[in-house]
């Protein structure tokens, strides 16, 4: 097997490649989800799942790090590929993103679901619906929590709002990072109203401690994470970028916290758009993003 990185055929870190419902158990396994229909702006998160995996290649298991321990070297993978979604049918294509997202989960500990839009959220949700209690943590510049916009109700800006109507298993949903110009009062409200934590970027560093106590210790939590989370002049490649985000440092160690002190049930990653950073390197921050949130999952 190859291990230069820009040769041999691009399955996510080398995983060995498995059909969602296949014959087969996995403590990782891993969902492309190439769709972009749903954005309101600049679009190709279609073609993230792809960049995602290619840019994996340089990060393949096991790790050993400068304090000699060696991480993930018996965490299985695998890749189950893409969901086979309609080009222009988004009711179908949710459809079909749960039933995927259901085959996966029910076959391996952690699923890592690659975006894709923000939108794929929801039906991704619907997929824990017979979970019998889930947090929702979300690092996102954006609420997306809207009730409408432009007439449509399973945008990008809405896959919270659609998840929170159908999933009474949905406890609660913690957005961290939120910042910009361009807030929908109704949603602000809306989402305090059902008692959701809101957290402004500007409060991350100072109320650290308490953004990791904020829940109970121990719950099953689905960590979504929005690359436009990031300052843009960390991660550029994203459809909406807003200045003053996160440094890969302190999201990083924002989700080792939350990995300590819960129980990551899903990953997922949204919103990169590989077509809009020429250098490559958002994909490459996402890609390492991933790898070593499941170094924290699986942390000893």
């Amino acid at each position: 097997m190859t291990h230069l990185p820009y040769a041999g055929i691009p399955t996510f870190a080398r995983a060995p490649f498995q059909q969602p419902d296949g014959d087969w158990t996995a403590d990782v396994a891993v969902l492309g989800i190439p769709f972009d229909i749903a954005l309101g702006f600049r679009p190709g998160a279609r073609f993230a799942p792809r960049a995602l995996r290619e840019a994996s290649l340089r990060y393949v298991p096991p790790f050993t790090g400068l304090d000699g321990a060696t991480r993930l070297q018996n965490v299985t993978c695998v890749d189950a590929g893409d969901v086979v979604l309609p080009s222009l049918e988004p009711e179908l294509a949710r459809e079909r993103i749960t039933q995927a997202a259901r085959q996966v989960k029910s076959r391996c500990r952690l699923p890592v679901f690659l975006g894709g839009d923000h939108s794929v959220t929801y039906p991704l949700l619907l997929a824990y619906h017979d979970q019998p209690e889930l947090h929702v943590i979300q690092l996102d510049a954006h609420l997306d929590f809207t009730e409408t916009r432009n007439s449509t109700r399973y945008s990008n800006s809405s896959p919270f709002r659609r998840a929170a109507e159908e999933l009474p298993n949905l406890v609660h949903i913690t957005t961290i990072g939120l910042r910009g110009l361009r807030h929908d009062p109704e949603a602000v409200a809306a989402a305090r109203a059902r008692g959701h934590t809101l957290v402004p970027m500007d409060e991350v560093e100072p109320g650290f401690a308490d953004l990791v106590g904020a829940l109970p210790p121990g719950r099953p939590v689905y960590l979504s994470v929005d690359v436009d989370a990031f300052d843009p002049a960390v991660l550029p490649g994203t459809s909406s970028p807003e200045p003053d985000g996160f440094t890969y440092a302190l999201a990083l160690r924002l989700i080792a916290a939350l990995a300590r002190r819960h129980h990551v049930l899903a990953l997922d990653v949204v919103e990169l758009a590989p077509n809009l950073d020429p250098t490559g390197r958002s994909e490459l921050i996402a890609a390492r993003l991933i790898i070593e949130t499941l170094c924290e999952v699986f942390r000893d």
